[in-house]
């Protein structure tokens, strides 16, 4: 601790050269903190969503499904819990105030399914009331709705009276538990209401669901499970495909490229490219400051102490600069991502101590032959200008 001081001084000798290594190295990391972040807590996160939970849909993209077809499925071997859900989309007050509508059989398993948490007393009052909705937490808190509001909500959803208009009742709230309700934005702007109240107030598709949501027992024959429900409709008019919600998010993502290439290639040019400006900036530095150290050994340094303090001006730079890029970054990550692939991202603390461990790398390899050149630097020649 007693050379910090000596140390800082080295480091801000010359400020403007200081500053310029200070920023490349807060870029480079900040570019590394979002973009591992960002892969490493998509990873976190599809790792974690449930093995036996997967969802029925047509093989054309929207397709309807016909709710007769929850039975068969239902009577398939190995096949817990089945659910039908219906989705639209409304309007709250204004049009820039979205929001989502399901409408599914609730209960407690469904709730399960969907990890979600319902507010005391909210189920039974939906079972009471047809027109009732459980309302995202996130949601009510944002438009201050209180249980037994009556909430007017617009929608290109005509029902059979020829409006478009959903009035619903609040009957509780609920909150996000686990990664499985946070597949593709998560459900803070959701509304959950009864699919039998959908399905009689709806002006078109009556008896159908736009998916199905099941478990299966075994995990492990989850893929079976699905061909077998595939196979009750196939070759119909509303054939089936059925995905895991883990290989569903998977696909999803595949679509946006190979993203452990792209990661992986940016990150290494951006610490090569750090590596090689930040080797020449030290060297700079050290032919400049020769006699500088030439005086530092005359009065008592040794060789090893003036190679020592070079690599830690080196490497307090390093630390600092990585340090608050990968603050940057931690905070950048969640808000940036939230809603794009999948909500509930953040930095995982395996990102910021490999971060920390390459920018320690990294200032010692630049480091290395300007201190190495301190090392070797003869007291008489340096003092004598040669």
């Amino acid at each position: 601790m007693k050379y910090l001081p000596l140390i800082w001084s080295g480091i801000w000798r010359k400020r403007g050269r200081a500053t310029l290594m200070l920023m490349q190295v807060l870029v480079a990391f900040l570019l590394f903190g979002l973009l591992q972040g960002v892969k490493t807590g998509i990873d976190h996160v599809v790792n974690g969503l449930r093995a036996d939970l997967y969802f029925v849909v047509g093989a054309q993209p929207g397709s309807p499904l016909p709710l007769a077809l929850e039975q068969r499925i239902r009577a398939v071997k190995g096949v817990k819990q089945v659910y039908a859900e219906n989705i639209f989309l409304a309007t709250y007050q204004r049009p820039t105030q979205r929001l989502a509508v399901f409408a599914t059989d609730f209960d407690t398993h469904w709730a399960e399914l969907a990890g979600v948490k319902v507010s005391e007393g909210a189920a039974a009052r939906l079972l009471q009331d047809r027109t009732g909705a459980l309302v995202n937490a996130t949601l009510a808190a944002r438009y201050h709705w209180k249980i037994g509001e009556t909430i007017p909500l617009q929608s290109t959803t005509a029902k059979r009276d020829g409006s478009t208009n959903w009035a619903v009742q609040d009957v509780g709230t609920f909150t996000t538990l686990t990664s499985s309700s946070k597949v593709v934005g998560g459900l803070d702007n959701v509304i959950v209401i009864r699919n039998d109240y959908f399905e009689q107030a709806r002006l078109r598709q009556h008896g159908t669901a736009l998916e199905y949501i099941l478990t299966v027992a075994d995990p492990h024959q989850g893929e079976r499970i699905a061909r077998q429900i595939d196979a009750l409709s196939a070759n119909s008019s509303y054939e089936t495909r059925t995905t895991s919600q883990r290989a569903g998010v998977q696909t999803r993502l595949q679509s946006l490229g190979d993203l452990n290439f792209i990661v992986r290639a940016v990150v290494a040019a951006a610490m090569f490219a750090l590596l090689v400006s930040s080797s020449a900036m030290m060297m700079q530095s050290v032919r400049e400051r020769t006699g500088e150290l030439a005086v530092l050994k005359t009065v008592g340094f040794s060789d090893r102490k003036v190679f020592a303090l070079l690599l830690a001006e080196s490497v307090t730079l390093s630390l600092v600069g990585a340090a608050i890029g990968l603050a940057i970054a931690s905070q950048v990550v969640p808000r940036g991502v939230r809603g794009l692939i999948l909500a509930g991202i953040g930095m995982p603390g395996s990102v910021v101590l490999a971060g920390f461990v390459i920018a320690l790398i990294l200032a010692l390899a630049g480091a290395i032959l300007p201190a190495w050149r301190g090392l070797r630097l003869q007291v008489a020649e340096a003092l004598a200008g040669r």
